[in-house]
């Protein structure tokens, strides 16, 4: 019986992201045995996934967890990081490994001299190229999430307006260049003719409630009240998300939703937009192109560079709520 042990130690996007290399892996191979290292922040998200065995927490003084981990005994190491942390692990394992290719020289050359020679594909595919040789291919489900029981948000718990439907509007995201400003967020809201329900941590819990307060009855405010799966739930049942580039993203595209995603300072070009393979009409993105200074970042920034931010400030709302009507009413 072999036995893999997956390395991904954040973020929650990108580990959702690793889901296909999963389940491929544990359909294609049933006697595989899937062990998978992480943070202990993001160990939440993967502890319902039926494909994996056993959920391994990293440590910031690993010598014990090292030594249990080579206890198991593991046949191969499939990198999905590939930094020094995990090049770590592969050393002191000394297993067969295979690691993700993170082209950080074709990021580099794409975000400082606009030179685009990232390949046309979707990370998910990347990742996928790991387990090639051993002979997994890629079912083109798409991506896994899997809510516990507990985490199963009832709808009842909404205003009455929203119990039969809304849009799941997800407000926030690693940085700020990555995100619409307050001001853009009301009067997106103000244009939506759908119920609304904010997503977002508790960071984002102020600028949701001036939201909530400026653009009327229509929008319910859950930034900062839900664990990561209650969200994953409330984005589960509604009609269309509304999204930055963030991990929430991810989430509504496992679950196959309508997704309109919003990009500032990234681009898709990066190869992280909403994973939906076969279901591309239901994959929208909202983007300024043909500014000489986006992609700024692959990560992002606490404020625009050039001071402008035309990459948000000049997003077509009329033009995302006209879709976002035309996806509601088709899905």
């Amino acid at each position: 019986m072999p036995r893999f042990l997956i390395i991904r130690f954040s973020s929650i996007g990108d580990i959702v992201l690793t889901s296909p290399v999963v389940r491929c892996l544990k359909r294609q191979m049933p006697e595989a045995e899937i062990h998978f290292l992480t943070k202990p922040a993001f160990s939440e998200i993967l502890q319902n996934n039926p494909y994996i065995d056993r959920v391994w927490k990293w440590v910031e003084a690993p010598a014990s967890l090292v030594r249990e981990l080579k206890n198991q005994r593991f046949d191969y190491v499939l990198d999905l990081h590939h930094n020094l942390r995990s090049a770590r692990v592969k050393w002191l394992l000394g297993v067969k490994s295979y690691s993700f290719n993170k082209l950080n020289i074709e990021k580099y050359l794409y975000v400082n001299f606009r030179l685009n020679r990232l390949p046309d594909k979707h990370i998910v595919d990347r990742y996928m190229e790991t387990v090639k040789t051993l002979g997994i291919v890629n079912d083109q489900k798409g991506l896994d999430f899997f809510i516990s029981p507990a985490d199963d948000f009832s709808v009842a718990g909404l205003p009455q307006s929203h119990q039969s439907g809304y849009v799941a509007l997800v407000i926030g995201a690693l940085k700020a260049t990555k995100q619409l400003p307050v001001e853009k967020l009301i009067e997106l809201c103000r244009l939506i003719k759908f119920p609304i329900v904010l997503l977002g941590g508790a960071a984002e819990k102020a600028t949701a409630d001036l939201i909530m307060q400026q653009s009327g009855d229509g929008v319910y405010n859950l930034c900062g009240k839900l664990r990561i799966g209650q969200s994953a739930s409330v984005i589960q049942k509604s009609g269309v998300v509304v999204t930055h580039d963030t991990g929430l993203m991810h989430i509504a595209a496992a679950f196959h939703k309508p997704i309109i995603s919003i990009w500032g300072n990234t681009t898709p070009e990066f190869g992280m937009y909403p994973y939906l393979p076969a279901e591309q009409d239901k994959n929208v993105q909202s983007e300024v192109k043909g500014l000489s200074c986006r992609p700024c970042s692959k990560i992002g920034f606490s404020a625009c560079p050039k001071g402008h931010f035309r990459c948000m400030i000049d997003q077509d709302l009329r033009a995302i709520s006209k879709q976002i009507g035309y996806l509601y009413g088709h899905f």
